[in-house]
Protein backbone atom coordinates (compact mmCIF):
# COMPACT_ATOMS: atom_id res chain seq x y z
CA UNK A 1 0.00 0.00 0.00
CA UNK A 2 1.20 3.08 -0.59
CA UNK A 3 2.39 6.64 1.04
CA UNK A 4 2.25 8.69 -1.61
CA UNK A 5 0.46 11.49 -1.49
CA UNK A 6 -1.71 12.93 -4.14
CA UNK A 7 -3.72 15.94 -4.41
CA UNK A 8 -7.74 15.49 -4.68
CA UNK A 9 -7.56 17.08 -8.43
CA UNK A 10 -3.97 17.14 -9.94
CA UNK A 11 -2.98 20.17 -11.84
CA UNK A 12 -1.73 18.78 -15.50
CA UNK A 13 1.76 17.97 -16.59
CA UNK A 14 1.97 20.84 -18.53
CA UNK A 15 1.34 23.08 -15.75
CA UNK A 16 3.54 21.27 -13.68
CA UNK A 17 6.10 21.72 -15.97
CA UNK A 18 5.81 25.03 -16.50
CA UNK A 19 5.96 25.48 -12.64
CA UNK A 20 8.94 23.20 -12.34
CA UNK A 21 10.47 25.78 -15.20
CA UNK A 22 9.61 28.88 -12.97
CA UNK A 23 11.13 27.06 -9.94
CA UNK A 24 14.65 26.87 -11.69
CA UNK A 25 14.88 30.68 -13.25
CA UNK A 26 16.64 33.37 -11.99
CA UNK A 27 19.52 33.27 -8.76
CA UNK A 28 19.16 29.62 -7.61
CA UNK A 29 16.22 26.86 -7.26
CA UNK A 30 13.16 26.85 -5.46
CA UNK A 31 13.76 23.81 -4.22
CA UNK A 32 10.37 23.73 -1.79
CA UNK A 33 8.53 24.76 -5.13
CA UNK A 34 10.07 21.55 -7.36
CA UNK A 35 9.52 18.85 -3.56
CA UNK A 36 5.83 20.44 -3.71
CA UNK A 37 4.91 19.46 -7.17
CA UNK A 38 7.05 16.07 -7.54
CA UNK A 39 6.75 14.47 -4.29
CA UNK A 40 3.19 14.12 -4.88
CA UNK A 41 2.77 12.69 -8.47
CA UNK A 42 2.74 9.40 -8.84
CA UNK A 43 4.97 7.47 -11.91
CA UNK A 44 2.52 8.05 -14.46
CA UNK A 45 2.29 11.67 -13.77
CA UNK A 46 6.00 12.00 -13.56
CA UNK A 47 6.40 10.47 -16.75
CA UNK A 48 3.58 13.10 -18.20
CA UNK A 49 5.72 15.95 -16.83
CA UNK A 50 8.78 14.82 -18.14
CA UNK A 51 7.38 14.60 -21.69
CA UNK A 52 5.52 18.14 -21.33
CA UNK A 53 9.19 19.48 -20.19
CA UNK A 54 10.74 18.49 -23.37
CA UNK A 55 7.83 19.51 -25.23
CA UNK A 56 7.81 22.89 -24.20
CA UNK A 57 11.38 24.07 -23.36
CA UNK A 58 13.61 21.41 -25.56
CA UNK A 59 15.45 19.76 -22.99
CA UNK A 60 15.34 16.93 -20.56
CA UNK A 61 13.63 17.62 -16.92
CA UNK A 62 16.24 15.05 -15.79
CA UNK A 63 19.30 17.24 -16.61
CA UNK A 64 17.54 20.30 -15.63
CA UNK A 65 17.16 18.73 -12.29
CA UNK A 66 20.64 17.41 -11.69
CA UNK A 67 21.70 20.62 -12.87
CA UNK A 68 19.67 22.61 -10.07
CA UNK A 69 19.89 20.10 -7.02
CA UNK A 70 22.64 18.76 -5.16
CA UNK A 71 23.89 16.34 -2.68
CA UNK A 72 21.42 13.24 -1.29
CA UNK A 73 18.20 15.15 -2.59
CA UNK A 74 19.99 15.40 -6.34
CA UNK A 75 20.13 11.45 -5.90
CA UNK A 76 16.60 11.26 -4.52
CA UNK A 77 14.93 13.10 -6.98
CA UNK A 78 16.71 11.98 -9.68
CA UNK A 79 15.70 8.05 -8.96
CA UNK A 80 12.39 9.04 -7.90
CA UNK A 81 11.66 10.43 -11.88
CA UNK A 82 12.16 7.16 -12.91
CA UNK A 83 9.56 4.35 -13.39
CA UNK A 84 10.05 1.51 -11.52
CA UNK A 85 11.90 -0.99 -14.02
CA UNK A 86 13.74 2.19 -14.91
CA UNK A 87 14.41 2.89 -11.32
CA UNK A 88 15.72 -0.63 -10.41
CA UNK A 89 17.92 -1.04 -13.70
CA UNK A 90 19.76 2.14 -12.87
CA UNK A 91 20.11 0.90 -9.09
CA UNK A 92 21.53 -2.71 -10.50
CA UNK A 93 24.25 -1.50 -12.74
CA UNK A 94 25.32 0.94 -9.91
CA UNK A 95 25.64 -1.48 -7.41
CA UNK A 96 27.30 -3.89 -9.48
CA UNK A 97 29.64 -2.24 -11.82
CA UNK A 98 29.98 1.39 -10.14
CA UNK A 99 30.11 0.54 -6.30
CA UNK A 100 30.46 -3.32 -6.52
CA UNK A 101 27.63 -3.39 -3.65
CA UNK A 102 27.11 -6.82 -3.98
CA UNK A 103 24.57 -6.13 -1.40
CA UNK A 104 22.91 -3.80 -2.47
CA UNK A 105 22.43 -5.41 -6.12
CA UNK A 106 21.13 -8.59 -4.81
CA UNK A 107 18.33 -6.93 -2.22
CA UNK A 108 17.23 -5.48 -5.52
CA UNK A 109 17.00 -8.34 -7.49
CA UNK A 110 16.09 -10.79 -4.47
CA UNK A 111 12.80 -8.81 -3.66
CA UNK A 112 11.37 -8.13 -6.67
CA UNK A 113 8.56 -10.46 -8.68
CA UNK A 114 8.89 -12.73 -11.58
CA UNK A 115 7.04 -10.00 -13.18
CA UNK A 116 9.08 -6.58 -12.05
CA UNK A 117 12.14 -9.06 -12.85
CA UNK A 118 11.19 -9.53 -16.25
CA UNK A 119 10.56 -6.33 -17.03
CA UNK A 120 13.66 -5.28 -15.41
CA UNK A 121 15.50 -7.37 -18.07
CA UNK A 122 14.19 -5.62 -20.98
CA UNK A 123 14.46 -2.02 -19.37
CA UNK A 124 17.98 -2.79 -18.81
CA UNK A 125 19.11 -4.10 -21.88
CA UNK A 126 17.39 -0.80 -23.88
CA UNK A 127 19.22 1.21 -20.88
CA UNK A 128 22.82 -0.40 -20.74
CA UNK A 129 22.65 -2.33 -24.44
CA UNK A 130 24.08 -5.55 -22.68
CA UNK A 131 21.52 -7.90 -20.69
CA UNK A 132 21.77 -7.70 -16.95
CA UNK A 133 23.00 -11.39 -16.84
CA UNK A 134 26.07 -10.02 -18.41
CA UNK A 135 26.74 -7.66 -15.58
CA UNK A 136 26.29 -10.75 -12.99
CA UNK A 137 28.46 -12.84 -14.75
CA UNK A 138 31.51 -9.82 -14.90
CA UNK A 139 30.66 -8.91 -11.51
CA UNK A 140 29.61 -11.61 -8.96
CA UNK A 141 31.28 -15.17 -8.33
CA UNK A 142 30.33 -18.77 -7.51
CA UNK A 143 26.93 -19.76 -5.73
CA UNK A 144 26.02 -15.81 -5.45
CA UNK A 145 26.19 -15.74 -8.93
CA UNK A 146 24.29 -19.36 -9.66
CA UNK A 147 21.61 -17.78 -7.00
CA UNK A 148 21.38 -14.68 -9.38
CA UNK A 149 21.27 -15.49 -12.30
CA UNK A 150 18.83 -18.16 -12.08
CA UNK A 151 16.32 -15.96 -10.14
CA UNK A 152 16.69 -13.66 -12.82
CA UNK A 153 15.85 -15.43 -15.70
CA UNK A 154 13.55 -18.43 -14.39
CA UNK A 155 9.73 -17.31 -14.47
CA UNK A 156 7.84 -18.30 -11.41
CA UNK A 157 4.40 -18.52 -10.39
CA UNK A 158 2.64 -15.62 -9.45
CA UNK A 159 -0.77 -16.65 -7.99
CA UNK A 160 -1.67 -17.56 -4.35
CA UNK A 161 -2.16 -21.36 -4.82
CA UNK A 162 0.08 -23.53 -2.76
CA UNK A 163 0.73 -27.50 -2.56
CA UNK A 164 1.20 -28.85 0.79
CA UNK A 165 2.53 -31.81 -0.57
CA UNK A 166 5.18 -29.83 -2.86
CA UNK A 167 6.10 -27.98 0.82
CA UNK A 168 6.32 -30.80 2.37
CA UNK A 169 8.97 -32.50 0.19
CA UNK A 170 10.74 -29.46 -0.47
CA UNK A 171 11.09 -28.75 3.16
CA UNK A 172 12.77 -32.76 3.57
CA UNK A 173 14.77 -32.20 0.54
CA UNK A 174 16.54 -29.08 2.06
CA UNK A 175 17.54 -30.04 5.10
CA UNK A 176 18.84 -33.32 3.71
CA UNK A 177 21.02 -30.89 1.38
CA UNK A 178 22.08 -28.59 4.01
CA UNK A 179 21.22 -29.26 7.97
CA UNK A 180 21.48 -33.33 7.77
CA UNK A 181 24.61 -33.28 5.88
CA UNK A 182 28.24 -32.32 6.21
CA UNK A 183 28.90 -29.33 4.32
CA UNK A 184 26.04 -27.82 1.62
CA UNK A 185 24.71 -29.16 -1.65
CA UNK A 186 24.20 -25.60 -2.90
CA UNK A 187 22.65 -26.23 -6.24
CA UNK A 188 19.37 -27.69 -4.34
CA UNK A 189 19.26 -24.66 -2.50
CA UNK A 190 19.35 -22.59 -5.66
CA UNK A 191 16.96 -24.93 -7.91
CA UNK A 192 14.26 -24.39 -4.97
CA UNK A 193 14.60 -21.09 -3.90
CA UNK A 194 14.66 -20.12 -7.91
CA UNK A 195 11.69 -22.05 -8.95
CA UNK A 196 8.96 -21.93 -6.15
CA UNK A 197 6.70 -18.88 -6.20
CA UNK A 198 6.80 -16.63 -3.06
CA UNK A 199 3.55 -18.20 -1.83
CA UNK A 200 4.54 -21.94 -1.81
CA UNK A 201 8.35 -20.80 -0.56
CA UNK A 202 6.68 -19.40 2.53
CA UNK A 203 4.36 -22.92 3.06
CA UNK A 204 7.93 -24.47 2.56
CA UNK A 205 9.43 -22.78 5.57
CA UNK A 206 6.20 -23.48 7.58
CA UNK A 207 6.70 -26.97 6.95
CA UNK A 208 10.28 -27.05 7.66
CA UNK A 209 10.10 -25.19 11.45
CA UNK A 210 6.85 -28.23 11.94
CA UNK A 211 9.50 -31.21 11.40
CA UNK A 212 12.88 -29.50 12.39
CA UNK A 213 11.90 -27.31 14.78
CA UNK A 214 13.45 -23.95 13.87
CA UNK A 215 12.50 -21.89 10.44
CA UNK A 216 14.49 -21.79 7.13
CA UNK A 217 15.92 -18.45 7.67
CA UNK A 218 18.25 -20.15 10.88
CA UNK A 219 18.88 -23.05 8.32
CA UNK A 220 20.04 -20.44 5.81
CA UNK A 221 22.22 -18.86 8.36
CA UNK A 222 23.91 -22.17 9.94
CA UNK A 223 24.77 -23.71 6.32
CA UNK A 224 25.23 -21.00 4.29
CA UNK A 225 27.59 -17.60 4.03
CA UNK A 226 28.41 -14.45 2.35
CA UNK A 227 26.49 -12.96 -0.47
CA UNK A 228 24.66 -15.83 -1.10
CA UNK A 229 23.23 -15.95 2.38
CA UNK A 230 21.87 -13.10 2.07
CA UNK A 231 20.40 -13.87 -1.48
CA UNK A 232 18.91 -16.72 -0.19
CA UNK A 233 17.47 -14.75 3.30
CA UNK A 234 16.55 -11.83 0.68
CA UNK A 235 13.93 -14.46 -1.02
CA UNK A 236 12.67 -15.98 2.08
CA UNK A 237 12.20 -13.27 4.34
CA UNK A 238 10.25 -11.14 0.73
CA UNK A 239 8.25 -14.69 0.84
CA UNK A 240 7.35 -14.12 4.15
CA UNK A 241 6.93 -10.62 5.00
CA UNK A 242 8.18 -8.07 2.77
CA UNK A 243 7.58 -5.03 4.57
CA UNK A 244 9.63 -6.90 7.85
CA UNK A 245 12.33 -7.34 5.53
CA UNK A 246 12.47 -3.56 4.21
CA UNK A 247 12.13 -2.24 7.68
CA UNK A 248 14.77 -4.24 8.94
CA UNK A 249 16.46 -2.60 5.63
CA UNK A 250 15.75 0.40 6.52
CA UNK A 251 16.80 0.31 10.27
CA UNK A 252 20.23 -0.78 9.81
CA UNK A 253 21.13 2.12 7.33
CA UNK A 254 20.13 4.42 9.81
CA UNK A 255 21.33 2.59 13.06
CA UNK A 256 24.21 3.61 15.12
CA UNK A 257 26.98 6.19 13.96
CA UNK A 258 26.16 8.07 10.67
CA UNK A 259 23.65 6.93 7.78
CA UNK A 260 23.73 4.54 5.02
CA UNK A 261 21.95 7.34 3.05
CA UNK A 262 22.04 5.13 -0.30
CA UNK A 263 19.80 2.78 1.33
CA UNK A 264 17.69 5.05 2.85
CA UNK A 265 16.83 6.31 -0.31
CA UNK A 266 16.98 2.89 -2.71
CA UNK A 267 14.31 1.60 -0.08
CA UNK A 268 11.85 4.74 0.58
CA UNK A 269 11.86 5.82 -3.11
CA UNK A 270 11.46 2.14 -4.70
CA UNK A 271 9.08 1.35 -2.18
CA UNK A 272 6.93 4.62 -1.73
CA UNK A 273 4.42 3.78 -4.65
CA UNK A 274 3.98 -0.29 -3.65
CA UNK A 275 4.16 -1.52 0.23
CA UNK A 276 5.49 1.67 2.00
CA UNK A 277 2.71 1.69 4.71
CA UNK A 278 3.39 -1.67 5.88
CA UNK A 279 6.83 -1.34 5.88
CA UNK A 280 6.02 1.60 8.51
CA UNK A 281 3.89 -0.50 10.56
CA UNK A 282 6.43 -2.94 10.46
CA UNK A 283 8.95 -0.59 11.56
CA UNK A 284 7.16 0.87 14.60
CA UNK A 285 6.05 -3.22 15.58
CA UNK A 286 9.62 -3.90 15.75
CA UNK A 287 11.74 -1.42 16.86
CA UNK A 288 9.15 1.19 18.90
CA UNK A 289 9.59 3.88 17.42
CA UNK A 290 7.93 5.49 13.87
CA UNK A 291 9.88 5.15 10.58
CA UNK A 292 8.86 8.55 10.55
CA UNK A 293 10.61 10.00 13.34
CA UNK A 294 13.58 7.74 12.47
CA UNK A 295 14.28 9.66 8.96
CA UNK A 296 13.51 12.69 10.49
CA UNK A 297 16.42 12.50 13.51
CA UNK A 298 18.54 11.29 10.43
CA UNK A 299 18.02 13.95 7.81
CA UNK A 300 18.53 17.27 7.50
CA UNK A 301 17.19 20.09 5.69
CA UNK A 302 15.33 19.26 1.96
CA UNK A 303 16.94 16.12 1.76
CA UNK A 304 14.23 15.50 4.43
CA UNK A 305 11.60 17.13 3.49
CA UNK A 306 12.08 15.56 0.40
CA UNK A 307 11.87 11.83 2.06
CA UNK A 308 9.13 12.89 4.35
CA UNK A 309 6.90 13.64 1.92
CA UNK A 310 7.06 10.36 0.63
CA UNK A 311 6.64 8.69 3.65
CA UNK A 312 3.80 10.52 4.24
CA UNK A 313 2.18 11.27 7.86
CA UNK A 314 2.51 9.30 11.04
CA UNK A 315 -0.07 7.08 11.49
Amino acid sequence: MSTLSLPPVPPSPREDAIQLHRAFKGFGCDTKAVIDILAHRDATQRAYIQHEYRTLYSSELLKRLSSELTGRLEDAVLLWMHDPAGRDAEVIRKKLVVDQNLEAATEVICSRTPSQLQYLRQVYYSKFGIPVEHDIEMMTSGDHKQMLLAYVSIPRYEGPEVSREIAEKDAKVLYKAGEKKFGTDEKTFIQIFSERSRPQLNATNSCYHELYGHSLKKAIKKETSGNFRYALLTIVQCAENPGKFFAKVLYKAMKGFGTDDSALIRVIVTRTEIDMQYIKAEYVKKYNKSLIDSVHSETSGNYRVFLLSLLGPNQ
